[in-house]
């Protein structure tokens, strides 16, 4: 804003005509681009960084918008209030370069002559106000009355400087017009001094930047909400992950069951997380001695991600660990853990093998809710065993699960994994690629080894789900 203007002093040329039609022209350039860039941002409500990021862009094409229709402005030259018919807000026409229905581009000027006491209205402050051109401007004294009563104080402290101190004028206001709608007005303005230092008049330029503020505040909420999504989503990834790692078994490297007698099962597992390290799923493993010295085994996945999923894989690994503690039989224990995820409140799918591992015949009892089957690697080759009839858990009411049985010998290897292990393939391919496996699992001799050759194969895959591998090694 340039220092106050002197009455005798006179004032700048304005720029030519070719240099502002070039400024139009880039301007539109860089509207055009803008709305190429917005065309590819999907929004479909859904993400907030989206919402967000379409807002920004909004806001951008407005005030492109807006900058179009003021150098139209000064490229025309201002338009008086008598060339201004008196018409409605339905009816009257945008500045030209803006959008239908636009208030951005609206500027309005005004100047209060103090020696006359003649006020001045330009066309477009009428219609910024809302008042009809037809009528006389308001002077000073009476403009505080289309103000609000809370930005009535603004106004007079910016009026009262400026003609006392001869500072510029440069802040914003509500107006309500006479249909009762509200607008933010934005002034500029300067005291013009005579020859004795007196101010003479005042002139201003007010601007409706009603639905700028509308759209900075669009983009402000997005934002918040943005980063209210973005705190949440880390809180529930933080209790996800905590939870899942209270439930999963706490044993690291090697196991040996039973505890008691003979180690005649020598167990090691891993949980393989999401490549994008956002997504934790309801994937679990887990071993246990059971009371009448059998060993139970198994691996499942509830589908989806997030705390809600980590708590109900919580529920069910529990379940199997207290129903299998109660010697239920591999096929009855899932039938019940069907039963109750078709119980629950928020109704959801999983598939699980368990097996039951007695160690005097090296029997292998099992079955299986639509899941992988198990891997039996014997002699340096490895077999999909035949699984027994079984649908996902939750996926019918009353749905029956039948078992099957292997006897194993030593030396034998059973490899158990959820889908997300071998990201990318079908299941008889991901199958494929863990039986090809073999000859490297007969180079070693414990299970700790063969789960870190599963690792070193597919641990550094791209991978959208988080995956799990349990394998037992029969010692005698």
């Amino acid at each position: 804003m340039p220092s106050p203007v002197s009455a005798d002093r006179s004032a700048a040329q304005p720029p030519g005509r070719g240099s502002v039609e070039a400024l139009i022209t880039q301007t539109r350039r860089l509207k055009g681009d803008v709305v190429a860039v917005r065309r590819d941002t999907r929004d479909d409500g859904s993400d907030p960084e989206e919402r967000w990021q379409r807002a920004l862009y909004d806001l951008a094409l407005h005030q492109l918008d807006d900058l179009d229709a003021h150098l139209a402005q000064l490229r025309d030259g201002p338009v008086p209030a008598e060339a201004v018919p008196a018409r409605t807000e339905a009816t009257r026409p945008a500045p030209a370069g803006t959008a239908p229905g636009s208030l951005l581009s609206r500027v309005g000027s005004a100047e209060w002559n103090f020696l006359t006491d003649e006020a001045s209205w330009s066309g477009e402050l009428y219609a910024i106000l809302g008042r009809d051109p037809a009528a006389p401007a308001l002077t000073l004294d009476e403009l505080p009355s289309l103000v609000l009563d809370e930005d009535r104080p603004k106004l007079t402290a910016m009026v009262t400087d400026c003609l006392v101190d001869a500072r510029p004028i440069d802040g914003e206001f509500r107006v309500v017009r006479p249909d009762g709608s509200v607008r933010t007005v934005h002034m500029m303005g300067e005291p013009v001094l005579g020859p004795d230092g007196d101010t003479t008049s005042m002139w201003a330029v007010l601007r409706d930047v009603s639905e700028l503020r509308r759209r900075r505040r669009t983009v402000r909420e997005s934002h918040d909400s943005l980063r209210h999504q973005r705190r949440r989503a880390q809180s529930e990834h933080r209790l996800a992950a905590e939870l899942q790692e209270a439930v999963l078994p706490p044993w690291r490297g090697s196991l040996r069951l039973p505890h008691q007698g003979p180690r005649t099962l020598d167990l090691a597992a891993h949980h393989l997380p999401a490549t994008a390290g956002t997504l934790i799923g309801g994937d679990w493993y887990d071993a246990l001695e059971l009371a009448d010295g059998t060993t139970l085994l198994s691996v499942g996945d509830l589908t989806g991600h997030g705390v809600a999923v980590t708590s109900g894989m919580a529920m069910l690994l529990g379940a199997v660990r207290g129903m299998a503690m109660a010697g239920t039989r591999p096929g009855e224990l899932l039938s019940m853990l069907n039963q109750l995820l078709d119980a629950t409140v928020q109704p959801a799918l999983g598939s699980a093998v368990c097996c039951r591992y007695r160690p005097e015949d090296r029997t292998l009892m099992w079955a299986q809710a639509g899941h992988p089957a198990p891997l039996l690697y014997r002699d340096g080759t490895g077999r999909p065993l035949n699984a027994p009839d079984g649908v996902l858990l939750g996926a019918t009411t009353g749905a029956t699960y039948r078992q099957a049985e292997v006897t194993l010998e030593p030396g034998d290897l059973v490899l158990l994994h959820t889908d997300g292990l071998v990201p990318g393939h079908s299941s008889t391919s991901a199958m494929d690629r863990l039986l090809g496996l073999a000859p490297r699992f007969g180079a070693v001799c414990a299970a700790q080894d063969c789960v870190r050759t599963v690792v070193e194969e597919f641990g550094g895959a791209e991978r959208e789900d988080d995956a799990c591998v349990l394998v037992a090694r029969v010692t005698g």
